[in-house]
């Protein structure tokens, strides 16, 4: 017989989802717009040096593999790192829960009691949260940690790798596919949209101002494209 999941544990479970997919989704923006901005600076920096189609093609394909690998390598170090924290902080509670219960029900009792409740209120609260599952309750309160809900390394890398790749190929379809006289215009109006989009998108999901957050987004942007035209321009080579 299943057990019975009670308001609580299903509105956690419910929030710690919602939570996940958010942060998520909010990574992925972060990497196609690491994508787009590394990648347009590339391609438009060499497109100051020289109009041969193939090399744009070859180091924008270079820039989108190295940098895809490269952010997913940063996820999965960055969230292993976190996680195994989380874990040993997790195994450190288990044990005082089990060896230090009353101390651990005292700590708890002052968190409530901290956050508003009265002392009377507070201790029935931690009774009861504790008597449900001290494990979850406590975590939640002292280390702000979902015990049941830990993010995956391999799940993160891979999110981190397919969404730069996917905002890296937009400067460089933009690149490569228009006539010589127009590729660089149309790579930056591109690019332009891309980022006040995805700006728009990140702060529309962090709560921030989203005009403020797309008009950051492109301004950083165009620098990267305009200082790397530059360079390419200043050391820019015929290529055959």
């Amino acid at each position: 017989m299943a057990e019975a999941t009670t308001p609580h544990e299903g509105e956690q479970h419910r929030h710690g989802k919602l939570a996940g997919r958010l942060n998520w989704l909010r990574a992925g923006i972060l990497g196609a717009n690491d994508g787009i901005i590394s990648t347009a600076g590339l391609v438009v920096g060499v497109a100051g040096a020289t109009t041969d189609r193939d090399w744009l093609l070859l180091t924008g394909l270079a820039g989108l593999v190295a940098g895809a690998f490269s952010m997913a390598g940063g996820e999965y170090t960055s969230v292993s790192a976190q996680r195994d924290t989380e874990r040993a902080a997790l195994a450190r509670e288990r044990w005082e829960l089990e060896h230090l219960a009353d101390e651990e029900l005292a700590e708890l009792t002052h968190i409530y009691v901290q956050k508003g409740l009265s002392r009377p209120l507070a201790e029935q609260v931690a009774r009861e949260l504790t008597a449900e599952d001290a494990l979850a309750a406590h975590a939640e309160a002292e280390l702000g940690i979902d015990a049941d809900e830990q993010t995956n390394p391999w799940s993160a890398a891979f999110s981190s790798f397919v969404s730069f790749a996917l905002g890296a190929t937009l400067p460089l379809l933009a690149i490569v596919l228009p006539p010589t006289s127009v590729r660089v215009p149309v790579t930056m109006a591109t690019v332009v949209v891309a980022l006040a989009l995805t700006g728009y998108a990140g702060a529309q999901l962090g709560g921030g101002r989203r005009s403020r957050a797309a008009a950051r987004a492109v301004v950083v942007g165009l620098l990267t494209m305009a200082v790397t035209y530059a360079v390419g321009s200043a050391l820019g080579v015929s290529v055959s």
